[in-house]
């Protein structure tokens, strides 16, 4: 007699830490998970310099699963400096909050690289190297996901016509815990805190026009840091890099559907698949992960009788993750073309406009408390 095939409740396709985390939530749940990989080649002579801010509600999400790094590798942000055109900055204090941190910068690799092994010493989880059929397709594939494409959903792509410049480098001043943003004449620069509370050590996020960012990709060491210098303030004191310097054009981006049905079975989109963000709120794995908790506590909460592909199940995700990305990606959008107009009257009007909300009180800590993630889902602790 043949073996029986095998059978999975859900397929995800993409394994990176929004499809890793998924994957891991739902087997906590005692679903049977296909994790499909398309693993990008590694190259041990370019180093990854990705980093996020990830917010209370995501940091719950992945302690749940017991992925969260240690506090070398997951720097607590405890205040945030905001610098417009002219003035005093906006501030945000993880003490007016009444939390420990406002969000923590996470070293990618090592986040990636604790999912990995946490998803390996899990059973109910299994690698495969081609889509399995399953009641539910999830795709995480990323923003040029190619299973999107195969399911006919069209994806409406806004260019920024910035591109991002991100590194690493290595401050005279000890960040603080503090990340500090510059916005200047349509430039966005943040820096970021890495290595711990007492580092020195910083990500770059640099949104520049697409000739600006390469010439300074490609500007020698001294002449890049001297630049960053003049754009920072002189905040951080002299800067050295660590790191190579990668850039990436920006987007916002939106699936027209985010649920539905191909050849008998149902698909949800995730993550960047569904949804992409200008980067100067730091919310993009934010959004991803929060598609995890909703998804999450969606399955668990079903009636009994309802498959985990259940129509009506998919529905109510769609509408609460877009009901949430219309807020988040909608203000992140606004904040970006309000500070790129250059005009006299728009710059006289975001220096009023930044001393009006730093002063705004209730309204200042209401938009802190959504940028931690205060109405995320956290899926329960396994």
């Amino acid at each position: 007699m043949a073996p029986m095939a095998k059978t999975f409740d859900i397929c995800i396709r993409g394994a990176g830490i929004v499809g890793r985390t998924l994957a891991l939530h739902l087997a906590a749940k005692r679903l049977r998970v296909a994790l499909l990989a398309h693993e990008a080649p590694t190259d041990a002579a370019h180093s990854d310099v990705r980093a996020y801010a990830l917010s209370p509600a995501s940091r719950t999400l992945l302690e749940a699963i017991r992925c969260w790094p240690d506090e070398t590798h997951a720097t607590p942000v405890t205040r945030m400096q905001v610098q417009g055109d002219g003035g005093e900055p906006v501030v945000f204090e993880a003490q007016t909050q009444g939390a420990a941190a406002l969000n923590w910068i996470v070293d990618v690799p090592v986040l990636e690289n604790l999912l990995k092994e946490a998803v390996r010493f899990q059973p109910l989880i299994e690698m495969v190297t081609h889509p399995v059929p399953a009641e539910l397709t999830v795709v995480c594939e990323g923003r040029a996901s190619k299973t999107r494409a195969e399911f006919g959903v069209e994806f409406d792509v806004k260019p920024y016509h910035q591109w991002a410049l991100a590194a690493r480098v290595e401050c005279a001043l000890p960040h603080g815990q503090v990340a500090r943003q510059w916005f200047d004449q349509g430039d966005i620069l943040a820096l970021l805190p890495l290595d711990g509370p007492k580092g020195r050590l910083c990500a770059l996020v640099w949104s520049l026009r697409p000739e600006r960012a390469q010439e300074l990709q490609d500007a020698l060491p001294a002449e890049f840091c001297q630049q960053l210098r003049a754009a920072s303030q002189g905040a951080m004191g002299d800067c050295t890099l660590s790191s190579e310097r990668k850039v990436w054009a920006l987007q916002a981006a939106q699936a027209r559907r985010w649920v539905g049905t191909a050849q008998g079975a149902s698909w949800l989109l995730a993550g960047d698949a569904a949804h992409n963000v200008h980067p100067l709120a730091g919310q993009g794995l934010n959004l991803g992960l929060g598609d995890v908790a909703e998804l999450v506590n969606i399955l668990d909460h079903r009636a009994y009788w309802r498959s985990v592909g259940d129509p009506k199940l998919l529905r109510a995700y769609e509408r609460a993750r877009k009901a949430d990305f219309a807020l988040v990606g909608g203000s992140g959008d606004a904040l970006q073309q309000i500070f790129q107009n250059q005009h006299p009257a728009w710059q006289t009007l975001r220096s009023v406009g930044m001393r009006g909300f730093e002063n705004s009180g209730p309204f200042k800590h209401w938009v802190a408390a959504r940028a931690m993630g205060g109405r995320l889902h956290a899926a329960a602790k396994t």
